[in-house]
């Protein structure tokens, strides 16, 4: 999850695209022009542990852009494959 925020953070859309799973995964992605997220806060976590194939991550992102602030709010579902961990949805 770090990560992929990371990923976010600095319009990194290949990695974001190779830890999405292929059967969620967009073709491509576009970045907001100004968008510029702040900061990460990991709310909860279910599962995704060593022996899961599942894991659940909630957070609350913040963002500026042309003045404006916001939070997005999402829970995360990720599931493991060949022992990478892979965004699969999220819901906010």
């Amino acid at each position: 999850m770090r990560s992929r925020y990371s990923a976010f953070a600095v319009g990194d859309a290949d990695y974001l695209l190779a830890t999405w799973h292929a059967s969620t995964r967009p073709s491509d992605l576009e970045f907001e022009a100004g968008m510029r997220w702040r900061r990460l806060d990991v709310l909860a976590t279910s599962a995704g542990g060593p022996f899961d194939r599942e894991g659940v991550v909630e957070f609350e992102a913040r963002w500026s852009q042309d003045g404006d602030r916001g939070v997005l709010h999402e829970v995360s579902e990720f599931v493991r494959e060949g022992g990478r961990w892979f965004y699969l949805r999220g819901t906010h």
